[in-house]
Protein backbone atom coordinates (compact mmCIF):
# COMPACT_ATOMS: atom_id res chain seq x y z
CA UNK A 1 0.00 0.00 0.00
CA UNK A 2 1.70 3.11 -1.13
CA UNK A 3 1.34 6.70 1.28
CA UNK A 4 1.99 10.00 -0.55
CA UNK A 5 2.97 12.48 1.52
CA UNK A 6 3.47 15.90 -0.37
CA UNK A 7 5.53 19.19 1.08
CA UNK A 8 6.62 22.81 0.17
CA UNK A 9 3.46 24.20 -0.78
CA UNK A 10 3.10 27.99 0.46
CA UNK A 11 2.43 31.66 0.12
CA UNK A 12 4.10 33.19 -2.40
CA UNK A 13 3.62 36.59 -4.75
CA UNK A 14 2.78 36.85 -8.27
CA UNK A 15 5.43 35.69 -10.74
CA UNK A 16 7.39 34.02 -7.63
CA UNK A 17 8.33 29.83 -7.40
CA UNK A 18 8.18 26.75 -5.20
CA UNK A 19 9.05 23.20 -5.44
CA UNK A 20 6.68 20.86 -4.09
CA UNK A 21 7.58 17.80 -3.56
CA UNK A 22 5.98 14.26 -3.05
CA UNK A 23 7.49 11.20 -1.08
CA UNK A 24 6.45 7.52 -1.64
CA UNK A 25 6.54 4.99 1.37
CA UNK A 26 5.49 1.58 1.66
CA UNK A 27 6.26 0.87 -2.36
CA UNK A 28 8.51 1.12 -4.90
CA UNK A 29 7.98 4.79 -7.30
CA UNK A 30 9.37 3.42 -10.21
CA UNK A 31 6.67 0.90 -11.17
CA UNK A 32 3.93 3.75 -10.82
CA UNK A 33 2.67 6.64 -13.22
CA UNK A 34 2.91 9.63 -11.10
CA UNK A 35 0.61 12.98 -11.38
CA UNK A 36 -0.19 16.09 -9.75
CA UNK A 37 -3.41 17.48 -9.60
CA UNK A 38 -4.81 20.89 -8.22
CA UNK A 39 -7.98 21.65 -6.59
CA UNK A 40 -9.26 25.56 -6.25
CA UNK A 41 -11.71 26.04 -3.84
CA UNK A 42 -14.99 26.12 -5.65
CA UNK A 43 -13.59 24.62 -8.64
CA UNK A 44 -12.88 20.87 -9.85
CA UNK A 45 -10.09 18.94 -9.30
CA UNK A 46 -7.44 19.98 -12.42
CA UNK A 47 -4.79 17.26 -14.17
CA UNK A 48 -0.98 19.43 -13.81
CA UNK A 49 1.66 17.43 -14.84
CA UNK A 50 2.30 13.81 -15.00
CA UNK A 51 5.26 11.41 -15.37
CA UNK A 52 5.72 7.97 -16.65
CA UNK A 53 7.35 5.82 -14.35
CA UNK A 54 10.57 6.12 -16.61
CA UNK A 55 10.52 9.24 -16.44
CA UNK A 56 10.35 9.49 -20.05
CA UNK A 57 7.09 10.96 -20.83
CA UNK A 58 5.57 13.97 -19.27
CA UNK A 59 2.78 15.81 -19.66
CA UNK A 60 0.91 19.29 -18.75
CA UNK A 61 -2.07 20.94 -18.55
CA UNK A 62 -2.62 23.80 -20.79
CA UNK A 63 -2.73 26.32 -18.97
CA UNK A 64 0.74 25.41 -16.85
CA UNK A 65 2.81 24.76 -20.14
CA UNK A 66 5.99 26.03 -20.08
CA UNK A 67 5.79 27.71 -16.34
CA UNK A 68 5.77 24.06 -14.42
CA UNK A 69 8.41 21.38 -14.71
CA UNK A 70 7.76 17.53 -13.10
CA UNK A 71 10.53 15.34 -12.79
CA UNK A 72 11.23 11.76 -10.23
CA UNK A 73 13.89 10.69 -8.53
CA UNK A 74 13.18 6.69 -8.23
CA UNK A 75 16.00 6.07 -6.24
CA UNK A 76 14.64 8.47 -3.33
CA UNK A 77 11.19 8.04 -4.24
CA UNK A 78 10.33 11.59 -4.61
CA UNK A 79 8.46 13.14 -7.60
CA UNK A 80 8.95 17.20 -7.76
CA UNK A 81 6.94 19.50 -8.67
CA UNK A 82 8.47 23.02 -9.93
CA UNK A 83 6.04 26.02 -9.96
CA UNK A 84 7.70 29.39 -11.81
CA UNK A 85 6.20 32.65 -12.30
CA UNK A 86 2.90 31.79 -10.41
CA UNK A 87 -0.04 33.55 -11.01
CA UNK A 88 -3.34 34.39 -8.70
CA UNK A 89 -5.40 31.35 -10.59
CA UNK A 90 -2.78 28.94 -9.63
CA UNK A 91 -3.62 29.26 -5.86
CA UNK A 92 -4.91 26.26 -4.49
CA UNK A 93 -4.35 22.67 -3.12
CA UNK A 94 -1.55 20.23 -4.66
CA UNK A 95 -1.84 16.60 -4.50
CA UNK A 96 0.16 13.81 -6.04
CA UNK A 97 -1.53 10.53 -7.00
CA UNK A 98 -0.11 7.44 -8.13
CA UNK A 99 -0.98 4.54 -9.98
CA UNK A 100 0.92 1.20 -11.08
CA UNK A 101 1.97 1.63 -14.58
CA UNK A 102 0.87 -1.94 -16.39
CA UNK A 103 -1.84 -1.86 -18.24
CA UNK A 104 -2.73 1.85 -17.34
CA UNK A 105 -2.65 4.81 -19.25
CA UNK A 106 -0.09 7.41 -17.62
CA UNK A 107 -1.63 10.77 -18.43
CA UNK A 108 -3.99 13.57 -16.87
CA UNK A 109 -6.85 12.13 -17.02
CA UNK A 110 -6.85 8.46 -15.79
CA UNK A 111 -7.97 7.52 -12.69
CA UNK A 112 -5.43 7.81 -10.24
CA UNK A 113 -5.51 4.84 -6.79
CA UNK A 114 -2.81 6.89 -4.43
CA UNK A 115 -3.63 10.28 -3.44
CA UNK A 116 -1.74 12.23 -0.85
CA UNK A 117 -3.29 14.82 1.43
CA UNK A 118 -2.11 17.80 -0.29
CA UNK A 119 -0.27 20.81 -0.05
CA UNK A 120 -1.10 24.76 0.13
CA UNK A 121 -0.24 26.96 -2.42
CA UNK A 122 -1.40 30.32 -1.98
CA UNK A 123 -0.72 33.20 -4.40
CA UNK A 124 -1.52 36.63 -3.32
Amino acid sequence: HVQLVESGGGSVEAGGSLTLSCVASGGTLRDYCMTWFRQAAGKEREGVATISSSGRSRYYGDSVKGRFSISRDNEKNTVTLRVDNLQLDDTATYYCAAHLSVAFKCDLGSQYHYWGQGTQVTVS
